[in-house]
């Protein structure tokens, strides 16, 4: 059993201790807990839908659209994605991806929009997915070349997506295309797209380490109707980056939720594996490596934990303190779970063992929600910010 002490930590309410504990057992009894998912598509589909009757997924989407809580609120998304992570790393996926894929949707939809799509995301009734990295612009978003015209009470989007999670199964997709109100990022606006709208193809499926649904998303003179745009023109951008802020602490959750699994294998394999009369657990170079890696993840628990307190509590821009839990915890993540498959010798890396899929499934977290080399830069820029020069106060008359 994993460490669950955190919860004491001054950054949680009551409620948040109490849906932590509500969630394990339904883990412990819904999730796999260490095998492979040999029919990607319908597990996401089947774990979708099971999220939903859990109420788990009420957590993605406000109140007043079938919601649990009146606001997202990171921590409950941070505690939810940590869980399901050191169970099942799918089912993590399919959770981040409701909020995720719809998190434009709750910040700037329209009533109409809000009621057509997020009750059915709620109950997991619908398959929510994000569309913004596309062959020349990943971490560079401001690049992207995807557009849509307008054409009387129209927009007409050509272009492509790429690395789209859900592509292929997903019900509607959160699409940012350029719209050309001005250069750069001020040109770009935020649509909600039907999966089967006519002019949208999945142009390729996109198999990846960690198996789950990837895909290339293609617009060929693909017509949606004006009232598919969320947000004014030329917001895109900025509701892109307010829904990457709200869910990048919740990524280093995930990442957290590997490495404390990956611990829990690591000391039980120590403890029982003979080794020279002793145990492996009896040597100080065994001893020392738990020691990293349990000051590592609370570490990282810290880190994370403060960036949802800040954003949930303070109402702070948290751009630093989450793209801070994000480096780290992902980091960290990949050398607590490299630790523990060392552990297990030889076995650790036979295909289908808890920890060689760990392995797999940590990787893709270092890139995705923008990687690490990125959140470096959103660091390095913010914490520049706080020392450069106030503006000189013009003279007065005197």
């Amino acid at each position: 059993m994993s460490d669950r002490s955190f919860l004491d930590w001054p950054f949680f309410a009551p409620s948040h201790r109490s849906l932590a504990e509500s969630l394990e057992p339904w883990c412990e009894q819904h999730l796999s807990h260490s095998g492979e998912h040999h029919d990607t598509d319908a597990t996401c589909r089947a774990l979708v839908r099971a999220l939903g009757r859990g109420g788990w997924l009420r957590y993605c989407v406000p109140a007043a659209w079938g919601g649990a809580l009146e606001a997202l609120d990171s921590r409950s998304l941070c505690l939810l994605r940590e869980t399901l992570a050191r169970h099942d790393a799918l089912a993590d996926f399919a959770f981040a991806m409701q909020g995720l894929g719809s998190g434009a949707i709750s910040l700037a939809g329209t009533p109409a929009q809000q009621a057509h799509y997020l009750p059915r995301v709620a109950a997991g009734e619908a398959i929510a997915a994000f569309a913004l990295s596309e062959p020349e612009a990943g971490s560079d978003v401001a690049a992207m070349a995807c557009s849509a015209r307008q054409d009387g009470d129209s927009y007409i989007l050509d272009g492509s997506k790429t690395w789209i999670s859900n592509g292929g199964i997903a019900d509607f997709y959160c699409l940012f295309a350029r719209t050309g109100e001005q250069p750069g990022a001020r040109g770009i606006s935020a649509f909600v797209v039907d999966a089967n709208t006519p002019g949208l193809h999945i142009a390729e499926r996109i198999a990846v380490m960690a198996p789950h649904p990837l895909a290339r998303l293609q617009f060929d003179q693909c017509r949606i109707p004006l009232s598919a745009r969320l947000g004014a023109p030329g917001e895109g951008f900025k509701i892109a980056m307010r829904t990457l802020d709200i869910f990048r602490a919740s990524v280093a959750a995930a990442a957290l939720g590997l490495a404390r699994r990956a611990l829990d294998e690591g000391a039980q394999r120590a403890l029982q594996r003979p080794m020279f009369g002793k145990t492996l657990a009896d040597f100080q170079l065994t001893q020392a490596a738990i020691a990293e890696m349990a000051t590592d993840i609370d570490a990282a628990a810290l880190l994370t934990y403060r960036a949802a307190w800040l954003r949930d509590v303070q109402g702070a821009r948290t751009t630093r303190e989450a793209a801070m839990a994000k480096l780290f915890s992902t980091e960290q993540a990949q050398q607590v779970i490299d630790r523990a498959l060392q552990m297990f010798g030889g076995i650790g890396v036979v295909s289908g063992q808890a920890v060689e899929k760990l392995y797999r499934d940590i990787r893709a977290l270092r890139i995705y929600e923008g990687a690490t080399e990125v959140q470096k830069l959103i660091i390095a820029r913010e914490t520049l910010a706080q020392y450069a020069p106030a503006p000189a106060l013009a003279p007065t008359a005197g």
